[in-house]
Formats: structure tokens, sequence, C-alpha cells
């Protein structure tokens, strides 16, 4: 029994370190689409916090508590001066500004000798242990259920309703969603230093226009109506590939398809409020 359970962990600890680094992610969009911000930069985020805790616990020798601090706050100091101008915007726009950035970020990490460059990183100290990512996500899950009853996750959720209507009430909406994009940014800098710290490696590819869709697509299929949407998706989206492999070639169509049915049968996403609703009037 005891072998067993040690092959199992063996062959799938990755897969489940890689869902709790997901979750994670989609927990840092949610933030702003919890105010009706569509942005698209968090996979630049995350790969600023993936470098950053990397080059400070190979290069700097420094403990791996404190890289992974540095490795949320550098992309959430970066998030504040870049939201005041952008979060301005809009819709469309600012997803275009947020994307605009994210490739900006992969250039330059393609083209500092600091970042190794086109290589990126080899050999970055395997730090992470399970109990690093439970200890997070239980931190985030605890912000969470409490961000919705405080003024902060109230304030939010009017700018989401209404953003003129809030802005009217006295809410000051700009400063709100910055520091919500602050914070979403943190978050996504600390999950790349944890996921860089057990793939032993940073390359700036994993961190381009393709992953920013992926973790908007987490939120998107779990639902944003409740941060539990996102944790949803994302886990779904993360087991899918494993699930379906036995399909070989055919398994992304399936995938797709998934996500099709999901898009237009399930609007709202896979949980929404009415879920919540549904079952307290069941019990």
């Amino acid at each position: 029994m005891g072998e067993f359970l040690a092959s199992t962990w063996y062959t799938y600890n990755t897969l489940l370190y890689t869902i709790f680094v997901n979750g994670m992610l989609a927990l840092s969009i949610y933030l702003t689409l919890a105010c009706g911000q569509l942005s698209l930069g968090n996979a630049a985020f995350m790969g600023m916090g993936a470098y950053t805790a990397a080059i400070l616990t190979m290069k700097a020798g420094a403990p791996f508590g404190i890289a992974l601090i540095a490795g949320g706050a550098l992309p959430a100091l970066v998030a504040l001066i870049i939201g005041i101008p952008t979060l301005r915007l809009s819709g469309v726009y600012l997803a275009m500004a947020t994307l605009g950035f994210g490739e900006v970020v992969r250039v330059a990490f393609l083209n500092m000798s600091i970042t190794g460059g086109s290589l990126g990183l080899n050999g970055v100290p395997a730090k992470t242990e399970f109990w690093h990512l439970l200890l997070v996500m239980g931190i985030l899950i605890y912000f969470f259920v409490k961000l919705k009853s405080s003024r902060f996750g109230r304030a939010l959720e009017a700018i989401n309703e209404d953003e003129t209507a809030a802005s009217v009430m006295g809410i000051r909406t700009t400063l709100f969603k910055v520091w919500a994009f602050a914070a979403g940014a943190f978050i996504a800098g600390v999950a790349g230093g944890l996921n860089a710290h057990f793939t032993f490696f940073v390359s700036p590819r994993e961190y381009g226009f393709e992953f920013a869709v992926d973790i908007l697509t987490f939120a998107i299929l779990g639902g944003t109506q409740t941060f539990w949407g996102p944790i949803v998706g994302s886990t779904i989206l993360t087991l899918l590939p494993e699930l379906l492999r036995f399909m070989g070639p055919y398994r992304l169509a399936l995938n797709g398809l998934i996500l099709l049915f999901v898009v237009i049968y399930l609007p709202n996403g896979i949980v929404s409020r009415d879920t919540f609703k549904k079952k307290a009037d069941r019990g």
C-alpha cells in the first residue's frame, strides 16, 4: 500500500501542484473581473514573479519565503504604476492595453541577461513543497471569504454593477480598481514563484498571449459570480488533458467542444449564484 501511494504521488504530484497554481492564477484574474475589468496581463505578472523569486533564490541565496513575497511585490508595484492610466479604460481597450503590456514584459525577458534571455533560467532550486501550496491557497480562500462582506468587496461589486452609479455614491472607482489590479498581480506573482520552484525552469515563452487567454478561460468556465467559480474552472481545465489522454490527438477537439457547450448552455459559468440559491432552497 505504501509503495502504491508513493508511486501514485510520484506520477501525479506535478499535476496536483499545477492544479493549485492554476487555481491561484484564476483567483488573480477574478479580482479584476469582479469589478468589471477585463485584463490580460496576469500571465506577465506571473512571469515577473517567477523570475524575481528564481533570481533571488539562485543568485542571491534568499530564503524561499522572502523570495515569494518579493515575487508578488514586484508585479503588484508595477500594477500600481500602470494601473492608474490603463484602468481608466474599459472593455476591449483595457484588454488590448494589458495585452500590450504583457508583450513588452515578454520581450524584456527575452533580451535581459539576468533572466537568461531566450534560454530562460535552468536549475531553479526545488523549494516548493505541497504544504506551501496548501497554505497559500488556504490564505487566499480566507481572504476572498472575508472580502465579500468587507467595504472593499462591496465597492468592487458596486463598480461591477454600475460604475457611474458607484461613482455618484462617492466610491472612488479608479482607486478601488487599481488596488484590485495590484492585489491580483501580487497573487499571480506568488503563483509564478511557487511554479518556478517545482518546475525548476523559467522560460519567457511560458508567459505570452496564449497563457493569458488560458487564465481568463479558467475564470469564464467556472464563473465569476463567486470566487469558487474560477477555482472549479481552473481545476477542470487542468485535469481535462489528463483525463482525455486516452483519446490521443482528438482530446484537444473534445476539450474545445466541452468549453463550447459550457459557454452556450451555462453562460454564467459552472458555478454561479443560482447554484448556491438552488442548494439553499433544497435545504
